[in-house]
């Protein structure tokens, strides 16, 4: 979506901030700590991080380029922060998939973005989150007629989670005699499902729907109808870096607000990782539901004419 179709007509103020502050901090103290827009236009790239294996948010197309509704994002957040520092901005994409370690890079500043972590207080301490990119929740995965979804069923049950996640947590909480059983990763507890190690696996209802329709595996239901716990998925950020936060959070409203306005190329873009067809398999009705919440709390964004934006 470009700025021509998206953006107000005080974007260029925006971009005037947007440069200030990076001379600004490259002008500052020698100690001072680079953050990420003057590290961009040092570097003409942009860091994203993230696993391997988590469609639709973010997966690995045939020639190993990062896909999914998390990269379109990424890619969003990109090409807004190229405009901010005057330069064209390259996504580079590194695989990380433990989500401790996601948050350990960015909070150590060796990468910038991630488009795949549900908020948690926990990660809150060492990153900052952008706007919601969308919502999800926690459900389990079973062959069907194996469970009925409540927690009841699931006591003295071998159930699979990813280690230190919400899934493990939650799990715990809401039936302590579950036979909990931490696995790296949602592909990896997946695998465990499919080879009869364990009778279920609790984690994202989304990212579960996608691995099913990844490896074309059936027989499965996802229950209960109303997930255990929902939650926003955001983008996280290195701490204390709000210009490009700013930016980000504008990149992830533009692309919604597109959609709501149907933008043809924002509408595309959402569609073809969560609309018909897909895995998830989203009506349009019940996309812009979300993204009419997801915005209520942001100025909405609105195209102007060139015309009129330069009266």
């Amino acid at each position: 979506m470009g700025c021509e179709r998206s953006c107000s007509g005080r974007w260029p103020g925006l971009v005037a901030v947007g440069l200030g502050l990076v001379m600004a901090m490259a002008s500052g103290p020698a100690a001072r700590a680079e953050g990420v827009l003057e590290r961009v236009a040092r570097s003409g790239q942009l860091r994203l991080i993230g696993p391997l294996d988590h469609p639709p948010l973010l997966s690995l197309d045939a020639q190993g380029r990062p896909q999914g509704y998390g990269a379109v994002v990424a890619e969003r957040i990109t090409a807004l922060v190229g405009q901010a520092v005057g330069k064209p901005v390259r996504l580079v994409y590194e695989p990380v998939s433990d989500s401790a370690s996601l948050s350990q890079r960015l909070g150590e500043g060796k990468a910038d973005l991630a488009c795949t972590l549900p908020f948690t207080w926990a990660r809150d301490e060492v990153v900052d989150f952008t706007m919601p990119l969308g919502v999800s929740g926690l459900r389990l995965l079973a062959p069907a007629g194996r469970f009925d979804g409540s927690p009841a069923g699931l006591a003295r049950r071998r159930i699979a989670v990813v280690k230190n996640s919400l899934a493990e947590t939650q799990l715990r909480g809401m039936q302590p005699a579950a036979q909990v059983q931490p696995f790296a990763d949602l592909p990896a507890a997946l695998g465990a499902l499919s080879a009869g190690q364990v009778e279920g696996v609790i984690g994202d209802g989304m990212l579960l729907t996608g691995l099913v329709a990844q490896r074309g595996l059936t027989g499965l239901v996802l229950t209960p109808e109303q997930p255990y716990l929902r939650y926003a998925v955001a983008c996280a950020v290195p701490e204390n870096n709000s210009a490009f936060r700013n930016l980000a959070n504008r990149a992830i409203a533009q692309l919604q607000q597109g959609y709501l306005n149907g933008d043809p190329a924002d509408v595309a873009a959402v569609d073809r990782w969560l609309g018909p067809g897909t895995a998830p398999n989203l009506s349009p009705a019940q996309i812009r539901g979300v993204f009419d919440v997801l915005l209520l709390g942001v100025e909405p964004l609105r195209p102007v004419p060139t015309s009129a934006a330069a009266r």
